[in-house]
């Protein structure tokens, strides 16, 4: 499907992908690890070869210049989303395209399989204002939900602990680095050129907090 807007610099994007014919392209914990060491090794403006630095730590990756800004994102069994600013021309186009290839290789390798991984090109939403800005950091933070509480954007969060638990204990989004948990994995994210909405942890935690109470989504 053509896009109706073209990637401009210092613009915000919903990024999303799914898997063709909704398959699942997380199965296990290993395959969300490699997707997060991509999301940090294909936003480089250098060519990489992954196999080179599966054994070093995020810090010590000499990516040179990102293509993009990530600000946020989250895995999910059969898809992800990733909130994005383009920083140079052509930076969210290239990034994913690195992206994908990369993810669908590995994926393809590991399974024994051919074919397409993904649905057609990635998806992206343009984020033109700033309440849908900050807005996304609640849709893209509160999206594991859903794994305990299907209905749970129809229907409201029934059981608001356990889904407070359970985001704590998930750790394949963003949302461990917003809290205030120190992990290694923070690096993937440039939070400095988002808008500073949270004055820290204990504000994004309320602003969450809010969300699971009050939650009305509309993505």
């Amino acid at each position: 499907m053509e896009r109706k807007f073209k990637f401009s610099v210092d613009e915000y994007y919903h990024v999303y992908s799914r898997g063709v014919d909704k398959r699942e392209i997380f199965m296990d914990d290993e395959d969300k690890e490699r997707f997060l060491r991509l999301l940090y090794l294909s936003n480089s403006t250098k060519a990489i070869r992954v196999s080179s630095f599966n054994h070093l730590s995020y810090k010590d990756i000499d990516r040179e210049d990102t293509k993009t800004a990530i600000g946020a994102y989250c895995l999910m069994p059969n898809h992800f989303h990733l909130l994005i600013r383009e920083t140079e021309p052509g930076g969210v186009s290239s990034f994913m395209g690195k992206l994908l290839t990369a993810y669908s290789m590995y994926f393809n390798k590991k399974y024994m399989r051919t074919g397409a991984l993904f649905e057609s090109t990635f998806r992206a939403r343009h984020v033109d204002n700033d309440n849908y800005l900050k807005y996304l950091f609640a849709y893209i933070h509160l999206n594991p939900v859903k794994l305990i509480d299907s209905e749970w954007k129809t229907n409201g969060i029934k059981n608001k602990k356990a889904a407070e638990d359970f985001l704590k204990n998930y750790k394949y989004s963003s949302y461990d680095d917003y809290r205030g948990v120190e992990r290694e994995e923070a690096i993937i994210l440039t939070r400095g050129i988002f808008p500073e909405y949270f004055e820290g942890s204990q504000s994004f935690n309320a602003f969450i907090k809010d969300w699971v109470e009050y939650a009305d989504f509309k993505e």
